[in-house]
């Protein structure tokens, strides 16, 4: 009860940033009943599809959503009666996870109020609950527990800092670690820290990191050769491309381009906001640089006979970046620069990209901390670092090839998650098992 009224206090505090938000970019208006009172009987029946009980799999976003495909698949041909039912709790997280699984098997997460999770567990008929990363909500874990689902995280990531501030309030948190039966820890540190979080020992296995496995191999697919003909690249261009970009990113990087494009005519730049928000924002921002905006959505095909140096592609599309990952020669992650914490930068190693991010990757630590000690990655402090990087790769095409070639050899010295996670949901042997520290 003390849980749901401190929700419902800081549901309060926040109202008016949220109905400002609601008013202003239409964000949290959808699936509101499914977020503050659970699912109902009938969208549960359907979510079941006649099974008598559900695989649940939460997946908080964009960057959770993409790593559940691979896994829908191998477990549908383990077991392709069951049902496997999908949530998430972004507007941008839903509409990939229907685009990935349909709308008869995607819903809304319900708000961790007590009446909410209890009601979706119960419609549902769940026998496992999995999370993906880390998404511990006391009410909902709770819940699980006392309608017999079992409760697993898969890909867990926690941070020293995260880690740090459960254990201070580890009288009420704590509880909710020693409930979770099952935990798959892309890294050793993480899944120490999730033992001293409280989770039992014998319950915790390092599985590796899903996002290497969900990494591309190749160019050489239609989705990527479809954004190739698209954009209009022409063999001698040296495509740099921006990705999940936050606010102040993309400025900074249409500074670099103006300072290097009229000494360097065959480079091309592609921007790719992280929220869609501010996808109009973006565009003005192209223009008021004296640029002029290629805008996805509107599909301008007129612009694949020729792609000129002043025209920036503008990615104002949801779940499409890591296609564009594979057009560009030079690769920028967002979100690095700021306080966001970095994003995926495995989708451009993959490709074999020459990779650079901010000086704030802790949302990716493990990930960018093998990169850069693989040689396969660069990290770039301010603007002008930024700019000697592209620059670089610009001049000193080796050099750049180089780089890509080792954060390609380390996404596949890396691969094997998928494996592993499947053997811990099935209960198998768990031979990476954490001893505490």
């Amino acid at each position: 009860m003390w849980l749901n009224l401190a929700y419902l206090f800081a549901l309060t505090a926040v109202s008016p940033v949220v109905v400002y938000r609601m008013l202003r970019h239409g964000r949290y208006r959808r699936g509101i009943g499914e977020k503050l009172f659970g699912i109902s009987a009938d969208r549960g029946n359907q979510l079941r599809g006649g099974s008598n009980g559900v695989l649940w799999l939460h997946a908080v976003s964009v960057g959770e959503v993409n790593l559940l495909p691979e896994l829908v698949r191998r477990l549908q041909k383990r077991s392709p009666q069951s049902a496997i039912a999908i949530s998430s709790s972004t507007d941008t997280g839903y509409d990939l996870a229907c685009k990935h699984f349909g709308t008869e098997r995607v819903f809304f997460c319900p708000l961790d109020f007590s009446w909410a999770v209890h009601r979706t567990l119960k419609h549902l008929g769940c026998q496992q609950l999995v999370l993906a990363e880390l998404e511990l909500w006391p009410n909902l874990i709770h819940a699980a527990e006392s309608h017999g689902c079992r409760v697993a995280v898969i890909n867990g990531r926690l941070s020293e800092t995260s880690a740090s501030r459960y254990q201070q309030f580890s009288r009420w948190l704590r509880p909710t670690f020693e409930r979770l039966n099952q935990v798959g820890c892309q890294d050793t540190a993480a899944a120490e820290r999730f033992v001293a979080c409280g989770v039992n020992e014998k319950n915790v296995v390092v599985t590796g990191s899903l996002k290497f496995d969900n990494a591309p191999t190749t160019r050489d697919t239609s989705e990527v050769n479809e954004r190739i003909n698209w954009a209009g690249v022409d063999p001698w261009h040296r495509v740099w491309c921006f990705g999940s970009t936050q606010s102040g990113e993309e400025s900074m990087g249409l500074r670099v381009y103006q300072q290097l494009r009229e000494r360097h005519p065959d480079l091309r730049l592609i921007l790719v906001p992280r929220h869609k928000e501010r996808f109009d924002e973006v565009a003005s921002q192209i223009q008021d640089a004296g640029l002029k905006p290629v805008r996805r959505s509107r599909n301008e095909s007129q612009y694949a006979d020729q792609w000129d140096s002043d025209e920036v592609i503008l990615i104002d599309t949801i779940g499409e970046l890591r296609h564009w990952w594979g057009v560009c020669h030079i690769a920028t992650v967002g979100g690095s620069f700021g306080d966001r914490g970095g994003q995926n930068m495995l989708e451009p190693a993959g490709y074999g990209c020459a990779v650079s991010f901010g000086p704030n990757t802790k949302n990716f630590d493990t990930i960018a901390k093998q990169l850069l000690a693989a040689e396969g990655a660069v990290r770039v402090a301010d603007e002008l670092e930024l700019t000697q990087f592209v620059t670089k790769c610009v001049t000193d095409v080796a050099s750049a090839d180089a780089l890509g070639q080792a954060a390609a050899k380390l996404v596949q010295q890396h691969r094997g998650a998928y494996n592993e996670t499947l053997q811990m949901l099935r209960g198998e042997d768990l031979r990476s098992v954490v001893r505490a520290a």
